[in-house]
């Protein structure tokens, strides 16, 4: 039993869990790193953390394409809806859902969220997601700052966390590296860096840092590169 990671590049992730495919915040059509372009996945659940285009990206035509549920937001939910995507789960903060396989708990994120007219897109979240089968634990912090609760998913028993670290939009390098020892986790992964301009990064200097600085084990990917948590 195990979690397979591959990331697509800025904040989009494919895990494979226990043989089922969950896509997070899949922004692959105009994304300069993307390995793949949106028609080649299939997943079977969806999860969006906020409206913002860097994260809603193709969701709606992969949605619509495999009939994938959307986990989000409730405004989000019913913005999709609108847009023909069939099954939604519109929830909130702290809010808890069973999929079978896999629970998905929605999480604070200190960021903002609206969609590309600018028009108010709820609350922007990020995930703990955790395997039926294994009991591995992810947790997808989304774009954010650091904030002082994070300590207390680090009481959850985080197997992986998945953190920005591009700065400017989000929290950087130095404050990833403090949101790593509120988390604890066993492994973490850099996200949402490098794909502008504005959010340029080392990620050698990082996984350096988090090597020497804490007690997690830093997994840099390339675009379309894997890791198997086990």
């Amino acid at each position: 039993m195990a979690i397979k990671l591959t990331w697509l590049g800025h904040s989009a992730f494919s895990l494979d869990i226990d043989g089922h495919n969950v896509l997070i915040d899949p922004y692959l059509s105009g994304n300069p790193l993307a390995p793949a372009a949106h028609e080649s996945l299939s997943p079977e659940l969806i999860l969006l953390s906020h409206a913002h285009g860097d994260h809603l990206g193709d969701t709606v035509a992969i949605a619509k394409r495999t009939g994938a549920p959307v986990v989000t937001n409730f405004e989000i939910a019913s913005w999709m809806e609108n847009r023909g995507v069939a099954v939604t789960h519109g929830m909130n903060t702290g809010g808890q859902m069973d999929f079978d396989f896999v629970t998905v708990k929605l999480t604070i994120a200190c960021h903002s969220s609206s969609f590309p007219d600018g028009s108010y897109g709820g609350m922007p979240h990020g995930f703990i997601v955790t395997a039926a089968d294994s009991g591995l634990r992810l947790y997808y912090a989304g774009d954010t700052a650091l904030f002082s609760d994070m300590a207390m998913y680090g009481d959850e028993r985080i197997d992986v966390a998945f953190l920005p670290i591009g700065d400017y939009f989000t929290m950087g390098i130095a404050d990833s590296l403090r949101a790593i020892q509120l988390i604890r986790p066993r492994y973490v992964v850099p996200m949402h860096y490098n794909t502008f301009p504005q959010i340029v990064q080392d990620p050698s200097h990082w996984a350096n840092r988090i090597t020497n600085e804490t007690d997690a084990t830093p997994i840099v990917l390339d675009p379309g590169g894997s890791f198997t948590v086990e």
